[in-house]
């Protein structure tokens, strides 16, 4: 057999194996600039499809770990129930800013690299950030299957790209919008008062005029460590950018055996 042969059918048993162990590098760009908003530290999962994080026009209470996240920008609770609902065999993690502060800043960018473990399964990726300051706004896939990491034999379906627009971003319902009152990460101080309404999408319809007055409430604030808001998003404002790359060693491999495509989307609700 040649050295040709051998090397190939190496290759080909190497990339046969990384379907059940792939390792993945996500990445998440806040793309505003100084002055604009922040995003608390990113929840993100690779599961078979049967974790929904929420469905719009729907009580954030029918979603455990939900509310916790929206409002406080804390990962824990959402972690637990995803562990819950894939019953142990989705991985997940939170992903940090690469400054050291677990917020991610105008212009600041975090990665984490997730196993996949068994890519035949753990075939879909879901996320989850609050956006700061405000009192309960968050930008998360509803639908399950929006992005699809691996296909049905187990083979990277990428690279990925999600872009988190202004008009991605859901309000949770759960506390009244007042830049005064009690928004997480703000100066301003207060105290935040239950609105007790469903899960919406933001800037949408007749709450247009209405979300753009929350949002302008905050420029000339500061956040609670000193920033300056100056700028707020828009419905059309490209706000961050999550990316879904092979991990190194993965990467080589599978452009190696000529299986690597590339796939590129705008953010899926």
């Amino acid at each position: 057999m040649s050295r040709s042969s051998i090397l190939t059918g190496l290759l080909l048993a190497g990339t046969a194996g990384a379907t059940l162990a792939q390792p993945v590098t996500i990445t998440f760009d806040n793309l505003q600039s100084d002055g604009g908003f922040f995003f608390t530290p990113v929840w993100v999962g690779l599961h078979d499809g049967s974790f929904d994080s929420y469905d719009g026009g729907t009580f954030a209470s029918a979603w455990p770990g939900l509310t916790e996240l929206a409002e406080d920008g804390d990962t824990g609770p959402i972690s637990a129930q995803f562990g819950s609902v894939t019953g142990g065999v989705g991985v997940d993690g939170t992903l940090f800013g690469s400054d050291g502060h677990p917020t991610l800043a105008p212009g600041e960018s975090g990665s984490i690299v997730l196993e996949a473990g068994d890519a035949t399964t753990n075939r879909y990726f879901s996320y989850a950030s609050m956006l700061v300051p405000t009192n309960d706004i968050f930008a998360a896939n509803g639908n399950p299957f929006a992005h699809e990491v691996f296909d049905a034999a187990g083979n990277f379906n990428g690279p990925l790209t999600i872009e988190i627009y202004g008009s991605s971003l859901n309000d949770n319902g759960t506390e009244v919008n007042d830049a005064f009152g009690g928004a997480a990460f703000s100066a301003n101080g207060g105290v935040g008062a239950d609105e007790n309404f469903v899960i919406r999408n933001v800037f949408e319809g007749a709450n247009l005029g209405t979300d753009a007055q929350y949002f302008a409430s905050f420029v000339g604030t500061n956040t609670a460590t000193g920033e300056l808001i100056t700028h707020v998003p828009g419905p059309d404002k490209l706000l961050a950018r999550i990316t879904v790359v092979p991990s190194p060693a993965s990467a080589s491999l599978l452009a190696a055996a000529g299986i690597w495509g590339a796939r590129r989307r705008r953010n899926a609700k």
